[in-house]
């Protein structure tokens, strides 16, 4: 088996088929980062003259990309190459899609996906053990459950606590994040300690990050070998088969990885670029694109967000995470929202996307980066700090990109990388229905804001929203050779023995964080090709 990426699916995957006794042969694009390094890394991220891309070495030649279509794409504002992948740097939060993200019962017009939630909701419990993760079934908008999180969720914080009785006030239930962080000690990792640094680094370890089960896989007798960007994919004299994944080492030598199966497990946008890169005369679009839906389909989560001051202490930047959200916008995100019997905001009829609504805990800046900012010393410093910082609340939330043909994943041959390959072009839009429903989310938003007793000062809205560094949909599962890439299995139509690992393979977005659902569909993956080797 060879694994194409070291990220949360590709290393759960190795895992799954090491631990089974079965050859495998990672390959990543990346290094691999120190873990007693991150301390470091964490300094540096809090001091001005660093940004989160220098933190874990992103940008130059290798990673160069380009935009098109009406909106520009910030490709690698929150991406990670190395071992752990993105993990690296994410939040880590970890929801589980809903029964009606897969049924398609949204009141919009997205197809549904060819496998249920009840078929992914053991796979769900077994990601959630996975990576760790500290929650509470407190949620009355979520999906059922059968099992108990492997930890506790994290307390409220305190600007949580202010929150939650505005929202009482207006009807809106709030409850806990399920996070993938140690709220006690758990698969010899620490507890939380409260670095705060979550994005772009925790130091201590208690977020859960890929490269753990990648040292896993390692000693069940799986091979990594970093620093290794796959160039293409070769197929042999059976045009079905792929016969070997061709790498490069830092040196510019190339080398054959031969295998009985592949797993590309490289995201949402390194995946069909490898695809459309390893064109051959016996698949002139590229591998696994008979039906010209590789790259297509681009899907994202936008921002949606409100925040300001209050006149009372609300504790900003202790917390670098969430620990209260709301799902009551999600299934029916037109409901309307009353006091006392009194309509705040109206309902909404029409299409719209799921809205998850989120309380900042980092609202506002820290008195860290305002004194590393500041030109002012002494006591004149300890006065700004004084009136700028400790009063500001925030509340954000996600909404989804309904799937369009026209946002996708090109090849753009006028811009190479440091091996000289055509570089990732995302032609990426909007579209309609995703600003009403995030101008929907402002108006609910500004509504507890304005309950709580909030001067807003701004507002992330349809004019100024941005993605979740969230890639999905560029490789989509279906029943349907010629409208989509894999089978609800994970095998690529065209091919015998690629699979795909990964949220390209998302028939809709939801508006759900998607790494839990990414490890869920891994160990699905792993478990069928176990069966199969």
């Amino acid at each position: 088996m060879c694994v194409v990426g070291a990220g949360p699916a590709g290393a759960l995957v190795a895992h799954r088929l090491a631990s089974a006794g079965h050859d495998v042969v990672v390959l990543e694009a990346g290094p691999r980062f120190d873990f007693d390094a991150r301390p470091e890394q964490m300094e540096r991220s809090i001091r001005p003259a660093h940004d989160d891309l220098s933190i874990w070495g992103m940008g130059g030649e290798r990673d160069e990309y380009s935009t098109g279509g009406e909106q520009f794409y910030p490709l690698n504002a929150n991406r990670v190459k190395g071992v752990g992948g993105s993990t690296l740097h994410w939040q880590g939060m970890v929801p589980r899609l809903h029964p009606t993200d897969f049924a398609g019962e949204h009141p919009n017009d997205d197809p549904g996906w060819p496998i249920g939630y009840e078929e992914l909701r053991p796979y769900y419990a077994e990601a959630e053990s996975a990576l760790g993760v500290a929650g509470a079934s407190d949620n009355p908008f979520g999906p059922p459950r059968r099992t108990p999180f492997p930890m506790s969720a994290f307390e409220p914080s305190y600007s949580d606590s202010l929150f939650a009785p505005a929202c009482e006030r207006l009807g809106i239930t709030t409850h806990s994040v399920p996070n993938a962080r140690n709220s006690e000690p758990y698969d010899d990792r620490s507890t939380c300690v409260g670095y705060g640094t979550c994005q772009p680094v925790c130091p201590s370890g208690a977020k859960y990050s890929a490269d753990t089960h990648v040292q896993k896989a390692e000693r069940a007798g799986a091979r990594v070998v970093d620093r290794a960007p796959v160039q293409r994919l070769e197929t042999g004299d059976d045009s079905r088969r792929i016969d070997a994944a061709v790498y490069a080492t830092p040196d510019g030598t190339e080398h054959r990885q031969r295998a009985r199966q592949f797993v590309l497990a490289a995201g949402g946008i390194e995946i069909p670029r490898l695809l459309l890169l390893s064109r051959s005369p016996d698949h002139p679009d590229g591998l696994a694109n008979s039906s010209g839906a590789v790259g297509r389909y681009f899907m994202e989560h936008l921002f949606a967000g409100a925040g300001g001051t209050i006149d009372e202490p609300t504790r900003q930047n202790h917390v670098g995470f969430l620990t209260s959200e709301s799902h009551q916008f999600y299934d029916e995100p037109g409901q309307a929202v009353t006091r006392d019997g009194e309509t705040v905001v109206p309902a909404a009829d029409g299409p719209l996307s799921p809205i998850k609504l989120e309380f900042l805990n980092y609202a506002g800046p820290s008195p860290v980066e305002m004194a590393l900012d500041a030109e002012t010393w002494g006591d004149d410093l300890l006065d700004d700090l004084r009136a700028g910082y400790g009063n500001h609340v925030a509340m954000g939330g996600l909404v989804g990109q309904p799937p369009r043909a026209e946002n996708r994943i090109t090849l753009d041959p006028s811009t190479t990388d440091d091996h000289g390959n055509p570089v990732p072009e995302i032609h990426w839009s909007w579209g309609e229905r995703v600003l009403r429903t995030i101008e929907r989310a402002n108006r609910i938003q500004h509504a507890v804001l304005s309950e709580l007793g909030v001067d807003i000062g701004w507002t992330a809205g349809p004019d100024s929203t941005g993605p979740a560094a969230h890639h999905m949909g560029t490789t989509r599962m279906g029943t349907d050779p010629a409208a989509s890439v894999v089978d609800p299995d994970l095998r690529t139509h065209d091919l015998d023995n690629c699979w795909i690992a990964s949220s390209s393979v998302f028939p809709t977005a939801g508006s759900m964080n998607p790494t839990l659902t990414i490890a869920a569909l891994a160990l699905r993956c792993g478990d069928e090709l176990d069966e199969r080797l």
